[in-house]
């Protein structure tokens, strides 16, 4: 999946933010500066056919905007083919317990029911890829076939992000589900602490 993994991780691990968000947040307030602590990720269906080998982002805290650095790996022993569902839970901690966040403007706990069409939206068909996926000739379109993919270390600039008014600043748990004809496929649990300053 030498892309799969690296859209996978930016789809789970961002909860979809800057994918589905970036088209939706034109007028939500934005922040002006955000930070991001203890990142930390783990697969949760064990047997699942599509699974995140390793995952390295640095520096921690994570800063929005500015620059960090990632590697990755994965592995698929199916084809990842449209329609490709994700199903996410975003939940936060409040007084010690963790609270579902409903799906509000298509970002939190939400059903996408294709990401293939949604990157074919975000990344025009023909258009080339973002980097550091196309410096690495990586694919950013399904489908995305069955084998071992690695992201190298690479450095990516994060753009200001205009994060919606609800999102603030705690500790969460992001949990996605890659599925395809009601069959699981991936499984991955994201953890990290926002702060942000408007």
């Amino acid at each position: 999946m030498k892309s799969s993994v690296s859209v996978c991780i930016v789809l789970f691990a961002a909860n979809v933010f800057l994918l589905e968000g970036s088209s939706h947040l034109h007028s939500r307030k934005s922040s002006k500066f955000a930070t991001v602590w203890g990142f930390s990720w783990q697969n949760c269906g064990k047997q699942d056919p599509a699974q995140l080998k390793t995952l390295h982002i640095s520096p921690d805290p994570i800063t929005i905007p500015g620059q960090l650095t990632a590697d990755a790996s994965g592995t698929t022993s199916v084809e990842l083919v449209s329609p490709l569902s994700v199903n996410v839970t975003l939940e936060k901690e409040i007084a010690g317990l963790w609270v579902k966040i409903p799906c509000l403007e298509e970002i939190g706990s939400c059903h996408y029911p294709d990401i293939c069409d949604l990157l074919n939206q975000l990344i025009p068909p023909g258009q080339d890829c973002p980097e550091p996926l196309h410096t690495y000739g990586l694919p950013c379109h399904c489908p995305f076939k069955a084998g071992d993919y690695s992201l190298p270390t690479s450095d990516i600039d994060i753009p200001e992000v205009e994060l919606p008014g609800w999102l603030t600043n705690g500790n969460y748990k992001v949990q996605g589900v890659l599925g395809s004809s009601d069959k699981e496929l991936g499984c991955l649990k994201i953890s990290f602490s926002l702060h942000s300053s408007m």
